[in-house]
């Protein structure tokens, strides 16, 4: 079994809006190298092999998406649906290379929920997904197969998740909704009206350090950006919609961990402990790539993103765009990992770059 991990693809309505304008909300413009990827891996010396694609969250991005022109985080589950039949509008590519690649011999596809698209929990919403691809896909929180171990990741950030047995609650007109994080409210309502004037603000990396940078380079949006903030925060106390998604108790503090992106070395290490079945962890969510060997010989991964990374580094002052994904060779037979890679995709043409290799696990 070839187990491919990919993340944060952010899909949104497409590259461009009903009226002809860029969408600037829309993240994703890789549909013809992501069909590639899926035609290299089902054809050839791959069309009778057994491979899982595991799509590790954030896939499309329902968090900052209109609802008929209106941002809101009062999203139904026929909020949801809707968004991912524009999404499948938006990106018709997309859906015919998982539909030909879903038509071949011993092909699977799982989809494992992030923190934007938490609202794929809904069954009309992945009805709709699987309709477009005209196939099976298993929906999951964590995907665990012969010591692998492959999740998103936001769980360990409290500002980007709520406990599972919460992931709805009653809505206006007592319809379910989705229960929200607060760091998922600040995308609906802030950061499309920051985007506007700072297309890459939700990009950056690392953010932490681009926010410093404008206190000396760009004053003016510091200032602003610090106002939005702290009046939102004030706003959310006493606003009615608050009761419906006030999952911890918030403090200014917690609020600036927002222009955080831990790396998660730590958090791998510390799932791999306490899971002596699992030998391999693989998480998206921080949109930077990592590799770990810890002493004992098991492995953590981060797929990082497919998007555009503009970083505000010194050493690296560039965008940088890697389309980074995890392969993972299991010998069914004898339940056991043979290869771990990460790896770079770069077309049908020159397939990938192996960027870590690894044959030896426990």
């Amino acid at each position: 079994m070839q187990v491919l991990v990919l993340s944060d693809f952010h899909l949104g309505k497409g590259k461009f809006l009903d009226n002809g304008h860029i969408n600037l909300l829309e993240d994703f413009d890789e549909d013809e190298k992501f069909s590639e990827f899926l035609d290299y891996h089902s054809t050839g010396t791959y069309y009778f092999t057994d491979v899982n694609v595991v799509l590790n969250g954030d896939i499309f991005n329902l968090i900052q998406m209109d609802v008929d022109g209106v941002f809101t985080h009062l999203l139904t589950e026929d909020h949801i649906t809707k968004m991912v039949h524009e999404i499948i509008e938006g990106h018709p590519l997309f859906f015919q290379a998982i539909k030909k690649y879903l038509s071949r011999p011993n092909k699977k596809l799982t989809y494992v929920f992030g923190n934007h698209d938490i609202g794929m929990v809904f069954e009309k919403a992945q009805k709709a997904f699987m309709e477009a691809v005209d196939g099976e896909v298993e929906f999951t929180h964590q995907f665990v197969y012969k010591g692998v171990l492959i999740e998103h990741g936001h769980r360990f950030e409290p500002i980007n998740t709520v406990p599972r047995s919460k992931l709805t609650v009653e809505g206006p007109n007592k319809k379910p909704i989705i229960n929200l994080p607060w760091a998922s409210l600040f995308c609906i309502y802030l950061l499309p009206k920051l985007k506007e004037s700072r297309p890459f603000i939700d990009k950056v990396r690392p953010l932490s350090l681009y926010v410093k940078w404008t206190i000396l380079h760009d004053f003016r949006f510091f200032l602003y950006l610090t106002w939005v903030v702290v009046t939102y925060f004030i706003r959310t106390q006493f606003r009615p919609f608050g009761r419906f998604n006030k999952n911890f108790k918030m403090s200014l503090r917690q609020i600036f961990k927002i222009a955080v992106h831990p790396k998660y070395e730590k958090n791998a290490k510390r799932v791999l402990a306490t899971r002596p079945d699992v030998k391999i962890v693989v998480m998206g969510h921080t949109h930077i790539t990592e590799w770990r060997r810890f002493k004992d010989g098991k492995l953590y991964f981060n797929t990082g993103t497919w998007n555009q990374v503009p970083s505000i580094d010194a050493a690296l002052h560039k965008s940088i765009t890697n389309l980074t994904y995890v392969s993972i060779e299991v010998n069914e037979k004898k339940g056991t990992i043979t290869n771990a890679f990460l790896n770079v995709w770069q077309g049908k043409w020159r397939p990938y770059r192996e960027e870590v290799s690894t044959s030896y696990l426990p």
